[in-house]
């Protein structure tokens, strides 16, 4: 188990990145030989990614859902992640997906791709272990100017609180 680190942290990543988000959800339960496949097909993808760092692939955190197994991923570019997409075990599994599953309703199958400039992201990690973008970048603690998200953000100037107003109370 990973070991947690008391107090509030966040992460830096030098220049710009991407996050990807992967997963399958099994929409028939009972249809072990159609979904079971396409979950063991993700074990050798991340062997791949993670032996070849040349990929661009940074790193990966796995989870769990009730009918559904998501990864959310960190790629250097676009680019990388692309060109990863149209080979190696990953084309292998892709091929295999479409032969066997294809449309036929028994596994659901998604992914998101989202383009992150420097700078133009924020994140803490209050008590946690080294945890996803802080497990791939470098995992700082959250004072000073990266004590808030509108400063981790880029903002200088936080906004003024404002008063708490009470409309029960009467003058």
């Amino acid at each position: 188990m990973a070991k947690v680190i008391p107090g509030r942290y966040t992460a830096r990543m030098e220049g710009d990145f991407v996050v990807f988000l992967i997963g399958m959800r099994v929409n028939r339960l009972w249809a072990v030989h159609k979904w079971l496949p396409v979950f063991l097909a993700m074990g050798p993808m991340l062997r791949e990614l993670y032996t070849n760092r040349k990929l661009g692939f940074r790193g990966t955190e796995f989870m769990l859902g009730w009918r559904s197994v998501h990864l959310l991923q960190y790629w250097d570019s676009y680019e990388q992640l692309e060109a990863y997409a149209r080979g190696g075990q990953h084309l292998t599994a892709w091929r295999n997906f479409n032969r066997k599953v294809g449309t036929d309703g028994t596994v659901g199958i998604y992914h998101e791709t989202y383009k992150i400039r420097a700078d133009e992201y924020e994140c803490v990690y209050g008590n946690m272990p080294v945890f996803g973008l802080a497990k791939v970048s470098e995992h700082i603690p959250a004072v000073g100017k990266m004590e808030t998200s509108r400063r981790r953000m880029g903002g200088e100037n936080e906004p003024a609180v404002p008063t708490p107003v009470n409309p029960q109370k009467s003058s």
